[in-house]
């Protein structure tokens, strides 16, 4: 096995480690009840109240898939919706103790367990290369 791996073009192995990881993470983030874009609004959230609309905009996702993501996390009981003291026409989303929680726990599996990260020498450092390889592509 190794010496096909070792073959590999970096995209092919970068493609299919996302992938794995992402598996691990989801079911992972299940067991919070949570799903990988409750997960992004939480982290959006953690800073104080948003409105739907620039949660999606901070998402990169559209008002529709940002309105089903508030819709489950207000069912599972991550988030609840006020009225936004600045404009009380629009609704904003809050993280409640149950989301802070569920986000904390997340946050920390992915940087403790052996299960996502775990074959990475320096998290920091593969992080901070991930994001580079990120902000490089989208410079382009």
């Amino acid at each position: 096995m190794r010496a096909d791996v070792d073959s590999w073009p970096t995209g092919r192995l970068l493609s299919v480690a996302a992938r794995m990881v992402e598996a691990r993470f989801d079911d992972f983030l299940a067991g919070l009840g949570l799903t990988h874009a409750g997960l992004i609004t939480l982290h959006h959230l953690a800073d104080g109240p948003l409105p739907q609309r620039e949660l999606a905009r901070r998402s990169r996702v559209t008002d529709q898939t940002m309105s089903r993501t508030i819709d489950r996390l207000a069912r599972t009981g991550h988030i609840t919706r006020s009225t936004d003291p600045a404009d009380r026409r629009r609704t904003v989303a809050v993280i409640t103790p149950l989301g802070t929680r569920a986000l904390t726990a997340a946050r920390d599996e992915e940087r403790r367990s052996d299960r996502f990260f775990g074959a990475v020498d320096d998290y920091d450092h593969f992080r901070d290369q991930l994001i580079r390889l990120i902000e490089s592509a989208g410079n382009r």
